[in-house]
């Protein structure tokens, strides 16, 4: 394949390309210390829809919204998928909550009193209920549950727990619906957490079916762990379901992505392409809380961001670098991955909006849109959106 047709490829994948956005980051968020306001954020799941339609409108490849249960809560979600059409988007996972309960101080669905993991269970089964009616695809699992002292519960004994949850989740999907099992090393547990890793997630997963997939959330891994590998290693065994994209420098600091090593999305991103997870069967959502920058114009770049490093993904000579690799060339292979990744990719993606019917520079075209003005001026009274601390 030559130079031109190489560019030409990676313009049309771009194309293609779907980065779905999280409900929450468009509502207030912070520390555990504070949670910080901002004029205009949204106070309805309708005006993070509006939100989102325009970070859509100006990216292009930012067509669905994640809702978080209850954060999201409204009395009919066929309307509101309806209104998300109407704004030319659709609804995409629909992430559940069982950590902010005080039942769940102990866990949820492996917390030692059966009264508490049935309400547990409740609440994701409620979730494949709203699936139902919002035509979501996948339904989103993190769990909070762990212990913070050694001797608190019985390890193997809240695997089982677990594991039950799991299953009767999974039975519950209907045709076309897929669950994604989260993991996360620490946080808030601090001795064990329940699902802590990759290998924990991939092996509930595998036990229970095609339809059990697996979620990288870019943030969740011990410092120096190779994130490529675990993408790698997922699809290749078919169970890498979606990422939640973001970027941390000391634990889960849910920044933007890029921000901390966009050299490593950028080896993220390879895999994905090498791997053949760079279509509709691998899930790209963000999952960021922007704290202190403004935050429909933080969404816009985190999409540039992956936009940038997946257009970089496209353009490395596989063929160089499998000659190279064949014949052991260590720096040779090396080199051919770091001259895609140096490549400045920003004129071609500038041609790609432009194709599109897109300004070039989305984050320009939103501050001239006058949107910020605008929801700050009418977005007044109420209660804001947000997850409280």
């Amino acid at each position: 394949m030559t130079a031109g047709s190489t560019v030409e490829a990676a313009k049309a994948a771009l194309k293609t390309q779907a980065i779905e956005t999280p409900s929450w980051a468009y509502g207030n968020s912070g520390t555990r210390f504070k949670v910080f306001a901002q004029p205009g954020v949204p106070r309805t799941p309708w005006e993070k829809l509006d939100d989102a339609a325009r970070v859509h409108r100006h990216t292009g490849v930012a067509p669905s919204v994640a809702l978080h249960i209850p954060w999201d809560r409204v009395a009919d979600y066929g309307e509101l998928a309806k209104y998300a059409e109407e704004s030319g988007l659709r609804l995409g996972a629909i992430n559940s909550n069982v950590f902010q309960d005080d039942d769940y101080k102990l866990g949820s669905v492996t917390h030692p009193d059966p009264a508490v993991r049935r309400k547990a269970l409740g609440h994701l089964l409620e979730c494949v209920d709203i699936m139902d009616a919002t035509g979501s695809r996948d339904l989103k699992l993190w769990f909070s549950d762990g212990t913070n002292y050694p001797g608190q519960d019985d390890i193997a004994a809240r695997q089982d727990r677990l594991a039950e949850a799991l299953g009767a989740v999974y039975e519950r999907l209907g045709d076309g619906q897929r669950m994604l099992l989260e993991y996360k090393l620490f946080e808030p547990a601090f001795y064990t957490m329940d699902v802590p890793d990759w290998g924990t997630a991939y092996a509930h997963c595998l036990q229970l079916g095609p339809r059990a997939q697996v979620v990288v959330d870019t943030g969740h891994h011990a410092p120096g762990t190779n994130i490529e590998f675990i993408v790698a290693f997922l699809l290749r065994a078919g169970k890498l379901g979606g990422f939640d994209f973001n970027s941390r420098f000391y634990a889960d600091d849910d920044l933007m992505v890029g921000a901390a090593d966009p050299f490593q999305l950028f080896r993220i991103m390879y895999e994905v392409v090498r791997g053949g997870g760079f279509g509709p069967d691998v899930a790209f959502m963000l999952d960021q809380c922007h704290n202190i920058e403004a935050k429909i114009p933080a969404i816009i770049r985190s999409v540039m961001n992956v936009q940038e490093a997946t257009a970089k993904a496209l353009l490395v000579d596989r063929a160089a670098l499998h000659a190279a690799q064949d014949a052991g060339d260590v720096l040779a292979a090396n080199a051919v991955l770091m001259d895609a990744y140096n490549t400045d990719v920003r004129p071609l993606l500038a041609e790609v909006r432009e194709e599109l019917g897109l300004d070039p520079d989305p984050v320009a075209a939103y501050h001239r849109s006058g949107w910020a003005q605008r929801i700050a001026e009418e977005r007044v009274g109420g209660e804001q959106a947000g997850w409280g601390a």
